[in-house]
């Protein structure tokens, strides 16, 4: 398939800016992957589409603010993406501008709070970088680091937390798993209730997840990899929902790749590495039955997954529905359930 069979017009004005007040009220596009049917719903009524015994798996990564502004030595200014951590406390970054990144440069942040060397440029121009300071590296980035939204929102954010998932643990990702923005601890806590079950998986999302396909031919695009992780007890309760007839339903793409990756093999355990996992159309799944998502980019990666598990034609239509019905896309956008 073509890159350009995954457009679609969007306005402008339909890039959601702001995250919705309070999480679950957003609006849920229901897709029956069987007919292509659409639903319009909203987030808090989720519980009507799911049965007793399903499993949503969700991605607990947490979003670290992993934008930090400092200056070279001799004062240059620079920022610093921070995409993935290599070790204690080194990272690939991604360096704006470039060039005043060499091997052996010494960089300043926060005042001198945080010092980072360059050791090695990799591949696509990040730069591999040692940082040092006194107190706790998470806790310093908290005070001296933004947090790295997307281009495509322009206003500020008010609370970080807004741009992390209730359930948030575990620190590395340089984005959101956007689709967990939906849930509130109390809808958690009613679905448990409820006889849903609820599992965690951990992919720290980098931006190789959002990098643009450029090939014209999707089948050429590589992936970035990412870490992930598969917790012995969510291994269990996948196989459990399996051999008794469950549903499986990830919570966004990110828990999908991850379920997906670890499926290959056939039943799940505990698992732990990376996936550079391409997922679209004519791609056969083992691991999920149902996905919450957000509504994505046009010619994205993101589109292309879930083409594959709604079908083209079905996801097409699906999105052209939204833009009719006025639905907010991207991030902080609404939701679609495909079930």
């Amino acid at each position: 398939m073509l890159k350009s069979d995954f457009f679609y017009e969007l306005p402008e004005e339909l890039i959601a800016q702001t995250p919705i007040e309070p999480r679950n009220h957003s609006r849920m596009l229901v897709l029956d992957k069987e007919d292509g049917s659409v639903k319009h719903e909203r987030f808090y009524n989720l519980r009507d589409y799911l049965r007793e015994g399903d499993l949503l798996v969700m991605n607990d990564s947490r979003v670290i603010p992993a934008r930090i502004f400092g200056e070279k030595e001799g004062g240059s200014a620079v920022e610093f993406l921070l995409l993935e951590q290599k070790g204690d406390k080194r990272w690939e970054t991604l360096v704006r501008p470039g060039k005043r990144a060499r091997v052996g440069d010494k960089l300043y942040f926060g005042g001198g709070a945080l010092k980072a060397e360059i050791l090695e440029i990799v591949e696509g121009g990040n730069r591999i970088a040692e940082f040092e300071c006194e107190e706790d590296f998470f806790t310093l980035l908290e005070r001296i680091g933004q947090m790295p939204l997307p281009p495509y929102i322009t206003e500020a954010l008010k609370d970080k937390e807004r741009y992390q998932t209730v359930y948030s643990k575990e620190s590395g990702s340089a984005a959101a798993p956007t689709a967990g923005l939906h849930f509130t601890e109390e809808m958690i806590s009613d679905l448990r209730g409820s006889g849903v079950n609820i599992a965690f998986v951990t992919l720290h999302v980098g931006l190789g997840t959002f990098r643009p396909v450029k090939e014209d031919n999707i089948s050429e695009h590589k992936m970035h990899c990412e870490h992930y992780k598969i917790p012995k007890e969510t291994a269990e309760l996948i196989n459990e929902t399996k051999s008794r007839g469950g549903r499986v339903i990830a919570v966004g793409t990110t828990s999908c790749r991850t379920l997906e990756s670890a499926a290959i093999s056939g039943a799940f355990a505990e698992a732990e590495g990376y996936t550079d996992i391409f997922i679209y159309p004519g791609y056969s799944f083992k691991a999920i039955d149902g996905l919450v998502t957000n509504f994505h980019l046009p010619e994205s990666t993101l589109i292309m997954l879930v083409s594959a598990f709604a079908g083209y034609e079905s996801t097409r239509a699906a999105y052209i529905s939204a833009v009719e019905e006025k639905y907010r896309f991207f991030s902080f956008g609404d939701a679609m359930l495909i079930i």
